[in-house]
Protein backbone atom coordinates (compact mmCIF):
# COMPACT_ATOMS: atom_id res chain seq x y z
CA UNK A 1 0.00 0.00 0.00
CA UNK A 2 0.96 3.43 -1.34
CA UNK A 3 1.28 5.60 1.84
CA UNK A 4 3.07 8.67 0.99
CA UNK A 5 1.82 12.29 1.55
CA UNK A 6 0.66 12.74 -2.40
CA UNK A 7 -1.13 9.63 -2.08
CA UNK A 8 -3.08 10.54 1.04
CA UNK A 9 -3.98 13.88 -0.65
CA UNK A 10 -5.35 11.84 -3.66
CA UNK A 11 -7.61 10.15 -0.85
CA UNK A 12 -8.92 13.72 -0.07
CA UNK A 13 -9.23 14.74 -3.68
CA UNK A 14 -12.44 13.43 -4.71
CA UNK A 15 -13.93 14.89 -1.44
CA UNK A 16 -12.57 18.16 -2.54
CA UNK A 17 -13.77 18.00 -5.86
CA UNK A 18 -17.31 17.18 -4.63
CA UNK A 19 -17.50 19.93 -2.33
CA UNK A 20 -15.97 22.18 -4.74
CA UNK A 21 -18.57 21.42 -7.20
CA UNK A 22 -21.47 21.10 -4.83
CA UNK A 23 -20.91 24.31 -3.01
CA UNK A 24 -21.51 27.01 -6.33
CA UNK A 25 -24.19 24.56 -7.32
CA UNK A 26 -26.28 24.09 -4.65
CA UNK A 27 -26.41 27.42 -3.44
CA UNK A 28 -27.56 28.55 -6.98
CA UNK A 29 -30.10 26.21 -7.03
CA UNK A 30 -31.26 27.51 -3.32
CA UNK A 31 -31.30 31.18 -4.59
CA UNK A 32 -34.56 30.02 -6.87
CA UNK A 33 -35.95 28.44 -3.57
CA UNK A 34 -38.39 30.52 -1.60
CA UNK A 35 -39.33 29.13 1.73
CA UNK A 36 -42.96 29.72 2.00
CA UNK A 37 -44.49 31.35 5.47
CA UNK A 38 -41.28 31.88 6.78
CA UNK A 39 -40.22 35.23 8.29
CA UNK A 40 -37.97 37.12 6.36
CA UNK A 41 -34.34 37.32 7.62
CA UNK A 42 -33.54 40.27 6.55
CA UNK A 43 -31.48 41.05 10.17
CA UNK A 44 -28.76 38.89 8.75
CA UNK A 45 -27.04 41.02 5.72
CA UNK A 46 -25.12 42.99 8.54
CA UNK A 47 -24.31 39.94 10.56
CA UNK A 48 -22.77 37.92 7.73
CA UNK A 49 -20.85 40.86 6.74
CA UNK A 50 -19.41 41.31 9.84
CA UNK A 51 -18.53 36.76 9.39
CA UNK A 52 -16.63 38.33 6.10
CA UNK A 53 -14.94 40.81 8.19
CA UNK A 54 -13.88 38.55 10.96
CA UNK A 55 -12.15 36.19 8.85
CA UNK A 56 -10.55 38.83 6.98
CA UNK A 57 -9.05 39.56 10.35
CA UNK A 58 -8.32 35.86 11.25
CA UNK A 59 -6.25 35.52 7.99
CA UNK A 60 -4.20 38.42 8.67
CA UNK A 61 -3.59 37.47 12.08
CA UNK A 62 -3.45 33.99 11.17
CA UNK A 63 -0.78 34.72 8.82
CA UNK A 64 1.26 36.93 11.72
CA UNK A 65 0.88 33.81 14.03
CA UNK A 66 2.72 31.29 11.32
CA UNK A 67 5.55 33.84 10.39
CA UNK A 68 6.30 34.36 14.55
CA UNK A 69 6.55 30.50 14.38
CA UNK A 70 3.36 30.59 16.55
CA UNK A 71 1.94 27.28 15.10
CA UNK A 72 -0.91 26.12 17.38
CA UNK A 73 -2.02 29.59 17.28
CA UNK A 74 -2.11 29.70 13.60
CA UNK A 75 -4.10 26.70 13.08
CA UNK A 76 -6.57 28.00 15.26
CA UNK A 77 -6.93 31.04 13.83
CA UNK A 78 -7.31 29.18 10.54
CA UNK A 79 -9.96 26.76 11.73
CA UNK A 80 -11.64 29.52 13.49
CA UNK A 81 -11.81 31.36 9.92
CA UNK A 82 -13.38 28.42 8.22
CA UNK A 83 -15.99 28.18 10.54
CA UNK A 84 -16.39 32.00 10.17
CA UNK A 85 -16.68 31.36 6.08
CA UNK A 86 -19.29 28.29 6.98
CA UNK A 87 -21.53 30.77 8.90
CA UNK A 88 -21.43 33.14 5.96
CA UNK A 89 -22.39 30.95 3.38
CA UNK A 90 -24.66 29.13 6.05
CA UNK A 91 -26.51 32.81 7.18
CA UNK A 92 -26.51 34.25 3.35
CA UNK A 93 -27.95 31.32 1.74
CA UNK A 94 -31.05 31.77 4.46
CA UNK A 95 -31.34 35.12 3.76
CA UNK A 96 -31.90 34.82 0.03
CA UNK A 97 -34.27 31.87 0.34
CA UNK A 98 -36.24 34.35 2.64
CA UNK A 99 -35.79 37.56 0.80
CA UNK A 100 -36.03 39.21 -2.06
CA UNK A 101 -32.61 40.31 -3.95
CA UNK A 102 -31.75 43.86 -3.12
CA UNK A 103 -31.08 45.78 -6.07
CA UNK A 104 -28.09 48.32 -6.40
CA UNK A 105 -29.85 51.58 -7.16
CA UNK A 106 -26.51 53.68 -7.49
CA UNK A 107 -25.70 55.44 -10.79
CA UNK A 108 -22.93 56.33 -12.78
CA UNK A 109 -19.13 55.32 -12.37
CA UNK A 110 -20.12 54.14 -8.87
CA UNK A 111 -22.39 51.27 -10.66
CA UNK A 112 -20.00 50.02 -12.38
CA UNK A 113 -17.18 49.69 -9.64
CA UNK A 114 -20.24 47.86 -7.68
CA UNK A 115 -20.46 45.52 -10.41
CA UNK A 116 -16.71 44.88 -10.90
CA UNK A 117 -16.44 43.98 -7.56
CA UNK A 118 -19.40 41.76 -6.56
CA UNK A 119 -19.33 40.08 -10.07
CA UNK A 120 -15.04 39.41 -9.08
CA UNK A 121 -16.04 38.37 -5.10
CA UNK A 122 -18.41 35.99 -6.89
CA UNK A 123 -16.50 34.22 -9.04
CA UNK A 124 -13.70 34.17 -6.68
CA UNK A 125 -15.78 32.92 -3.76
CA UNK A 126 -16.18 29.61 -6.02
CA UNK A 127 -12.11 29.49 -7.08
CA UNK A 128 -11.34 29.53 -3.15
CA UNK A 129 -13.24 26.69 -2.13
CA UNK A 130 -10.92 24.08 -3.53
CA UNK A 131 -7.82 26.40 -2.98
CA UNK A 132 -9.18 26.60 1.05
CA UNK A 133 -9.81 22.64 1.09
CA UNK A 134 -6.48 21.80 -0.41
CA UNK A 135 -4.39 23.73 1.92
CA UNK A 136 -6.04 23.03 5.10
CA UNK A 137 -5.90 18.89 3.32
CA UNK A 138 -2.03 19.47 2.95
CA UNK A 139 -1.46 20.77 6.66
CA UNK A 140 -3.59 18.34 8.55
CA UNK A 141 -1.30 15.94 6.50
CA UNK A 142 2.06 17.58 7.51
CA UNK A 143 2.73 18.56 4.05
CA UNK A 144 3.50 21.74 4.65
CA UNK A 145 5.96 22.82 1.66
CA UNK A 146 3.15 21.79 -0.77
CA UNK A 147 0.43 23.85 2.21
CA UNK A 148 2.76 26.56 1.57
CA UNK A 149 3.11 25.88 -1.89
CA UNK A 150 -0.83 26.51 -2.04
CA UNK A 151 -1.31 29.05 0.55
CA UNK A 152 0.83 31.57 -2.12
CA UNK A 153 -2.65 31.70 -3.79
CA UNK A 154 -5.33 30.85 -0.95
CA UNK A 155 -4.24 33.34 0.75
CA UNK A 156 -4.83 36.32 -1.09
CA UNK A 157 -8.03 35.13 -2.77
CA UNK A 158 -9.64 34.01 0.34
CA UNK A 159 -8.46 37.49 1.80
CA UNK A 160 -10.18 39.51 -1.55
CA UNK A 161 -13.49 37.43 -0.90
CA UNK A 162 -13.62 38.22 2.50
CA UNK A 163 -12.85 42.01 2.58
CA UNK A 164 -14.86 42.30 -0.88
CA UNK A 165 -18.00 40.77 0.93
CA UNK A 166 -18.02 43.60 3.72
CA UNK A 167 -17.56 46.34 0.71
CA UNK A 168 -20.05 45.09 -1.35
CA UNK A 169 -22.58 44.54 2.12
CA UNK A 170 -21.44 48.18 2.63
CA UNK A 171 -22.14 49.80 -0.90
CA UNK A 172 -25.72 48.00 -1.44
CA UNK A 173 -26.70 48.79 2.22
CA UNK A 174 -28.13 51.88 1.91
CA UNK A 175 -30.81 49.94 -0.86
CA UNK A 176 -31.99 47.47 1.37
CA UNK A 177 -35.59 48.03 2.57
Amino acid sequence: MNNTPLSNEKKYQLWINIVSVAIPIVVALLFMVRLPNVDSLSFLPPIYASMNGITAILLVLALFAIKNKKIALHQNLMKTAIVCSVLFLVMYVAYHMTSDSTKYLGEGPIKYLYYTILISHILLSIVVIPLVLISYVRARLGQFELHKKIVRYAFPVWLYVAVTGVIVYLMISPYYI
